[in-house]
């Protein structure tokens, strides 16, 4: 990778390397060290230093599970335990990572084997992630969490709240009233899908949820899975409005 190449992915990466080495270490992948090294005409030391990926990768992943808590913990302060861990997992899954490598081009950068160059490896989307996690622990070694957390935030966080629009609560609606009946000692919700109308391109679907043989919510959604979120969301708030009755009466 040429320094030109290195200052344009670090503009598009919001960060300037102090050890630039991180950086280029992050993307070697495993395919290109024998070659690198077969290439290289020094001491052992020189072969040494050039190393692949994977425990930068390693290291990476601890520090997005860190960061990506924290940042869910402060962004979302009434969300329960299991909507946390739920939506961390969203956060940080293979194909949030692959996205956001596509949107700094990290394939472009990559040093590869000439292998795995002719498979398509600079598009692949788990050989991406694992590069982004690379890079994330880079900037974490070259600077600490304060500017990983800022990377974070801006091309992976934000973009996958935005791409789910502000709807990365309502998903776990169906999971958090499913830990609620399950703490009530009752049987998994039951959803229908009741009615469906609109052309094909517009097509709105009613989805009814049904608790111990009876109906309790309905939700509209452009899809069925929209439906079902927001008649599941439904029948929290009634539930809940039916738990502070019972605490008055109490």
């Amino acid at each position: 990778m040429t320094k030109s190449d290195a200052e344009q992915l670090e503009e598009r990466l919001g960060y300037r390397f102090k050890r630039p080495e991180l950086l280029e270490r992050a993307l070697t992948h495993s395919s290109a060290v024998p070659e690198l090294r077969a290439d290289l005409k020094g001491d052992s030391a020189e072969l040494s230093a050039i190393q692949d990926n994977e425990r930068l990768e390693f290291l990476g992943d601890a520090v997005l599970e860190l960061l990506a808590r924290e940042y869910l913990l402060e962004s979302f302060p009434e969300w329960s335990e299991g909507q946390l861990s739920k939506s961390r997992a969203r956060l940080v899954n293979a194909h949030s990572l692959h996205d956001a490598a596509s949107r700094v081009r990290l394939g472009e950068h990559l040093r590869l084997g000439r292998g795995e160059e002719k498979t398509g490896g600079r598009e692949k989307p788990a050989l991406l992630a694992d590069a982004f996690e690379a890079v994330v622990a880079a900037v974490y070694l070259d600077a600490g969490l304060g500017p990983a957390r800022e990377m974070l935030k801006r091309l992976l966080f934000e973009q996958a709240l935005e791409e789910r629009g502000e709807r990365i609560a309502d998903s776990d609606q169906k999971s958090a009233l499913q830990e609620f009946l399950q703490g009530q000692g009752k049987p998994p919700a039951e959803y229908r899908l009741s009615a469906e109308s609109g052309p094909d391109h517009q097509k709105i679907f009613q989805v009814e949820v049904w608790i111990k043989g009876e109906r309790m919510a309905s939700g509209e959604g452009s899809t069925k899975k929209e439906a079902e979120q927001r008649a599941a969301q439904s029948v929290m708030e009634l539930l809940e409005k039916i738990d502070v009755r019972t605490e008055r009466k109490g």
